[in-house]
């Protein structure tokens, strides 16, 4: 492998450094990373391309580093070559959604990608989603189905299915992706890698589809986060992102001053074996470390939170959709006695009346109050990011799937976002680190939770971790 190929699998703080010290330019870097991309294009993470402005911007770095401009003055990012999930508008290429119907608009960057350009990112590509975010696997008629880096006939996770594999695989040192229920956390479980889903409200939605292009209301539970391949650069890009100031570097956390949660014996939820084992080593490793590692139960009822969860995320991602025939359907659903796993329960859900609305924000007000006050006792919570590790790509309607565990018994799919509900609901910041492999090879994350508005504790303690206990470690082959 040449220098620059060498470099561009660094984490994006490396790379920067690489620039800053004229070790390879902003030109060269960005060629590796498209190199890296069209030698993992069976992947299919990368779907869309803007090379000539990419390259023209690169170049345009190169001069100025070489006049002698400062540091400040370039930018904090000044020559990274990263991709944006195409979910997020970016100047020349807007987002599509993974859907037709959304070819061919102009529009400028989103809030977020402004900021990130305004450092002097060089953005090249979009990464690949299910239509409109709405899967946990990363498929659609547009760009077709992205495949996992750890094994091709394994989803990468959805919806930022396409940011993840291309992080893994190599291609981009960081990436921006999004999460309603789980949308960053489980791609980066399925991959290896790291991301992190901020407290509501902290990174503006601007520019992201869904909802319809142009909408001025703030979606209610998504946010828009950072990814990446080790926790250092969550942090860097986070700073850039957040509406509100942030430092780029975090103050150093240690192990043995910590007090975390550990939530993992919940029957409520889905739970594959294999990873409970690997979260199960993962916290001794921690304990190992002198960190005070506490078993809890779930701060709050768990099926109630599901039940609740489940009325907002339906609420939220169908807004401005069309309901009408449904309404029939919902009437039996009712008559049924719907359940977070049925057919039913997602006709429920997704003709909810306003009324029921107001009693599941009420009831996620109450969460809000009873997570806040379980801060109290330790600092952090630590549960897996998803309940299984990748698994083959599912081409069947969502209402027939099912995810198989590996002791061959099987659990709803809808089951893939209860560990991601609770931070979700209650506007909390999440942090995945990798954890470890499953027995079968497969990568495992877990999720530091931690009390709204503490994103920069949740960062520093995975920053900590990793350090400590390792982090990414790449795809074999």
């Amino acid at each position: 492998m040449n220098r620059s190929g060498g470099l561009a699998r660094l984490d994006a703080t490396a790379q920067l450094k690489a620039l800053e010290t004229r070790r390879l330019s902003a030109a060269e870097l960005l060629e590796a990373s498209v190199a890296t991309a069209d030698a993992a294009k069976s992947l299919n993470a990368v779907v869309r391309r803007d090379l000539d402005r990419a390259r023209q911007k690169a170049r345009s770095i190169d001069e100025r580093r070489h006049a002698g401009e400062t540091a400040e003055a370039l930018g904090l990012l000044a020559g990274l070559p990263m991709t944006v999930k195409d979910t997020l508008d970016v100047d020349g290429m807007a987002a599509t959604a993974g859907t037709k119907a959304l070819q061919g608009r102009a529009a400028g960057d989103a809030a977020a990608v402004g900021r990130v350009r305004t450092e002097g990112a060089v953005i090249w590509g979009k990464t690949n989603t299910p239509a409109l975010a709405d899967d946990f696997q990363t498929s659609n008629a547009l760009y077709g189905t992205t495949r996992n880096p750890w094994d091709e006939a394994l989803t990468p996770g959805g919806s930022s299915g396409g940011a993840a594999a291309a992080l893994a695989a190599g291609v981009t040192p960081l990436e921006i992706g999004s999460d309603l229920a789980g949308s960053l956390r489980i791609p980066a479980s399925f991959c290896g890698v790291f991301a992190h889903k901020p407290t509501y409200g902290l990174v503006s939605q601007r520019g992201h589809t869904p909802p319809a292009p142009g909408t001025a209301a703030e979606p209610d539970l998504n946010v828009i986060g950072p990814m990446a391949r080790s926790a250092r650069d969550l942090r860097l890009l986070l700073s850039i992102m957040a509406q509100a100031p942030m430092p780029a570097k975090a103050a150093p956390v240690a192990l043995p001053d910590l007090k975390v949660g550990l939530w993992l014996e919940e029957p409520a939820f889905a739970l594959d074996a294999e990873v409970g084992a690997v979260v199960e080593a993962f916290a001794g490793a921690l304990g190992a470390a002198g960190t005070s590692v506490l078993r809890i139960e779930s701060p709050v009822d768990p099926e109630r939170l599901l039940d609740t969860f489940a009325v907002l995320m339906y609420a939220a991602s169908d807004e401005g959709r069309e309901a009408l025939w449904l309404r029939p359907a919902a009437k039996l659903a009712r008559g049924l006695g719907a359940t977070r796993t049925s057919w039913a329960g997602t006709l429920l859900a997704r003709t909810v009346r306003h009324r029921e609305w107001m009693r599941s924000n009420e009831a996620r007000a109450r969460m809000g109050l009873a997570m806040a006050a379980a801060f109290s006792r330790y600092d952090v919570i630590v549960a897996p990011a998803a309940p299984c590790t990748a698994f083959p790509h599912d081409p069947k309607s969502r209402r027939r799937r099912k995810v198989r565990r590996a002791d061959g018994r099987s659990f709803p799919y809808g089951a893939l976002m209860d560990w991601s509900a609770l931070a979700s609901a209650c506007g909390l910041p999440a942090t995945v680190v990798p954890a470890g492999l499953s027995a079968g090879g497969l990568p495992v994350g877990v999720q530091i939770i931690g009390p709204r508005g503490a994103d920069s504790k949740t960062l520093a303690v995975a920053q900590a971790i990793e350090e400590n206990l390792g982090g990414f470690t790449s795809p074999p082959g």
